[in-house]
């Protein structure tokens, strides 16, 4: 009785170890005698036990967080920054056998990449083609990457820390700017304001009834105030449009 239970014992655990289920994006690398052999999976597959060793694989992709690194630009800023990869193993076997740790392999590879990319280019840059950046990132990732077996997918700059002195120093710039704009939008407002002038008086002149009505719509504007009372000299020329005949 002993020995069925035994011989029981021992054909399930030889079961368990040779009987395995992948996920539908699990891949099965296997070494028989330490040879590789073809990639398994998804679903069932038997394993020889004592002579196959099973490596589970993703495929899904995965989420690299590159922290934050110093980097000198090429104008002698000293900022941070971070970044986000999104990679997926596309041949499992590669993934395995050309490299050790290929999660590992792949971050220590974003960081330098990232700081020698970053380093190239000068601050503006940085801050206003941010997209171009990482595509050039990715590029070269993706290339690097390849004898590994990994597709990199795309590679995101998420922040940019400048230094607190860089901060003011934009800060006053952007100031500065604005109020540049701003007066150049007040004198180009003076100057059509001036030009439309010039070409109404140009007008008026032409026509002393013009004048004299000009002159009533304007007494007529300060009329409606009724808050102070004011005295105008009237010259005898603006009339002498009215008694033609007489002088």
């Amino acid at each position: 009785m002993i020995s069925y239970i035994v011989a029981v014992l021992v054909i399930f655990l030889i079961l368990t170890k040779a009987i395995k289920i992948l996920n539908e994006y699990e891949r099965g690398v296997i070494f028989r005698l330490g040879r590789l052999i073809p990639t398994k999976g998804p679903g069932i597959i038997i394993l020889i036990p004592l002579v196959d060793t099973l490596k589970r694989v993703s495929l899904r992709v995965a989420t690299l967080d590159i922290p934050p690194q110093d980097v000198i630009t090429r104008d002698n800023v000293s900022i941070k920054v971070n970044a986000v990869v999104y990679y997926r193993v596309m041949e499992s076997h590669k993934a395995v056998v050309e490299v050790e740790n290929y999660a590992y392999a792949t971050s220590q590879l974003a960081q330098t990449t990232l700081r020698s990319i970053c380093g190239q280019a000068e601050l503006d840059e940085l801050l206003a083609e941010r997209e171009k950046i990482s595509v050039q990132i990715q590029e070269i990732l993706d290339k690097d990457t390849d004898p590994w077996g990994i597709k990199v997918a795309k590679v995101e700059i998420k922040h940019i820390d400048l230094p607190p002195e860089m901060q003011r120093a934009m800060a006053k710039q952007a100031e500065a700017e604005r109020e540049r704009r701003a007066k150049v939008i007040h004198a180009d407002g003076e100057y059509q304001a001036s030009t439309k002038l010039s070409e109404a008086a140009s007008i008026i002149s032409k026509d002393i009834t013009a004048l004299q009505l000009r002159y009533l719509q304007t007494l007529s504007e300060i009329a409606t105030e009724k808050n102070s009372t004011m005295l105008f000299p009237i010259p005898i020329d603006l009339f002498r449009a009215f008694f033609k005949n007489d002088f």
